[in-house]
Parts: structure tokens; sequence; C-alpha cells
């Protein structure tokens, strides 16, 4: 949740300072975006890509930018053609926090009303798989944000942090939970408590990243990824999805009856009955998502 630091986050003040981006750089059923940057990508533009903009803020998070993330996450959640969505931001940071300037002066009230940090978990009710391709500081809710998607690529000098502790407070976007669902009560604690980042490659060690890439070439590289899951059926994908995610919220006998379930399911589509007579018939599947 929180910022790389607060000196170079200067939220809105720094915000009016920046130029307005061209609306015509943003995916045009989407809508006209300030935050952000939306493209069609892969061989088959089936593939949407959302880009974090907020460069001279190192894409510290507010509530603007969530807002227009949701409207374009929801956007390529509709579309038809789009199989997978790759999130990323820039070279130099994926997200560098949540704007401290945005929340300092929030009351307790404020807060417990729900009010604050509404609607940042939108990203994990998406259906199709969302790719977080990470190059540089992805610290407090940037690195929140990152877990809440499905798989974390990274370029090799990324870092990853929970810095909250040092302006005492502690990550509210879900750091505390997924952290230590996916790394280990130890590294998850150790992270927390000190403030300490870890480097792509500890990363990687820790199960937090799949794969590390250098630099220019990691949003490709997720985008490939992309057009791999894109190019099966959406509707199994979409049940595979649900069922990797029960994992983390059941007992390991009801996630195995539940998948078994959604297994069993496959066999109302007609994707499956066309993916295994395709190979049993040597050929390439053509699915149809039904």
């Amino acid at each position: 949740m929180a910022s790389l630091s607060t000196p170079m986050l200067r939220g809105s003040a720094l915000l009016r300072r920046c130029p307005r981006l061209p609306a015509a750089r943003s995916y045009a059923a989407g809508g006209n975006f300030e935050y952000i940057i939306t493209e069609k990508k892969g061989k088959a533009n089936n593939v949407g890509l959302v880009q974090l903009n907020r460069p001279k803020a190192l894409n510290a998070l507010f509530q603007p930018l969530i807002n227009e993330l949701n409207q374009a996450l929801m956007t390529f959640q509709k579309d038809p053609s789009i199989g997978a969505i790759v999130l990323t931001g820039s070279e130099k940071a994926f997200a560098a926090g949540a704007d401290i300037k945005e929340m300092c002066d929030k009351t307790f009230q404020y807060c417990y009303s729900g009010k604050l940090l509404k609607d940042w978990d939108i990203i994990t009710q998406i259906k199709k798989p969302v790719i977080a391709a990470v190059n540089g500081y992805a610290l407090g809710g940037g690195c929140e944000l990152a877990m809440m998607c499905d798989i974390i690529y990274a370029g090799e000098k990324a870092q990853f942090g929970q810095p909250e502790i040092l302006l005492g407070t502690i990550p509210g976007a879900g750091g505390t939970q997924r952290l230590t669902r996916v790394v280990g009560k130890s590294l998850a604690m150790e992270m927390i408590l000190t403030g300490d980042r870890i480097s792509a490659q500890e990363a990687k060690q820790a199960g937090l990243v799949s794969k590390i890439f250098p630099v220019e070439k990691l949003v490709e590289e997720a985008i490939q990824c992309a057009e791999k899951i894109a190019n099966n059926s959406k509707i199994v994908t979409e049940m595979a999805k649900d069922s990797v995610n029960a994992a983390f919220e059941m007992t390991l006998a009801e996630g195995l009856k539940l998948e078994k379930k959604i297994f069993y399911s496959t066999f109302a589509t007609d994707d499956r009955k066309e993916g295994m007579s395709a190979f049993v018939e040597k050929r390439k599947a053509d699915f149809k998502d039904k």
C-alpha cells in the first residue's frame, strides 16, 4: 500500500505539473484515459495490454488511476476477442506504491467506512487470466497489485517490497495475506516488519515470480505467454483459473472435490470434444469457446 518514499511521490501536487496524455493513445472501446494506456496486442489481437502511466509519480496508485484500470479491465473482460490480459508499468516502476499524499489526511472513520482503497481488488474478479509484467519498483500497493494478478513475470532489475511499516502503517490491499501464502511466513514477516525489498531473483526463488527476463524483453515475453493462453478455449481457461484459485481458499480434500466437478464440467463443452478429437486425429484444435 505504501509508496517507495514519500518525498518522491508528491501525489496531486505533482500530478498538477504533469501534462495530460493524449486520449488517442488509449484503446478506443475502453474510453479516454489519463493515467493508463490500453492496446490490443498479439498476432490475432487477442491480448489486452494495460500500461500504468503516471511516469513522474512512478505510477503511484490513487483512486482515479484505479478507476481507469478497472474500466479497462472490464472492457477487455467483455470483449470476446480477448483471451488474456497483460498489466505493466514503465521500465523504472511497475508501481512504486500507493499515493501517500492522497491518503495521509484520511480519518479512521473514513477508512472504516470502506471508502479508502475502494474497488482496488476488482482485478481479482476478472475471469480472464491477467499477467503482471513487472519492471523496476513493485512496492507497497504496487506489489499488492502484482499479487492480485494470476502470473507474475519480472524484469531482471525488478524489486518487490511492502514498506508500509516505515510509514507507521501496514499493508491494506492484501499484502499480509497474499504475500504470506506465496512466499511463506518467515520471508513475508521479514519483508513486512522491516520494509526491506527483495530482488527479482529472490522473488523467483521464493515463488512470487514465475520467470525473469531482460528489462527490454519483459513485456514482449508476457504478451507471448498471454497469446498462448488466449489461443486455448476461453471457457475452459476460466474453469482452470477458478480451480487453481480455489486451492488458496479450501482444504486439500475440498479442493480435490471441486477440481473433479470442474473437470467433469468441461465434458459439457464443445471445446473439450474438439480438443480431444483433434489430439486423436493429430491436428490442431479449433476452439470455438463453447
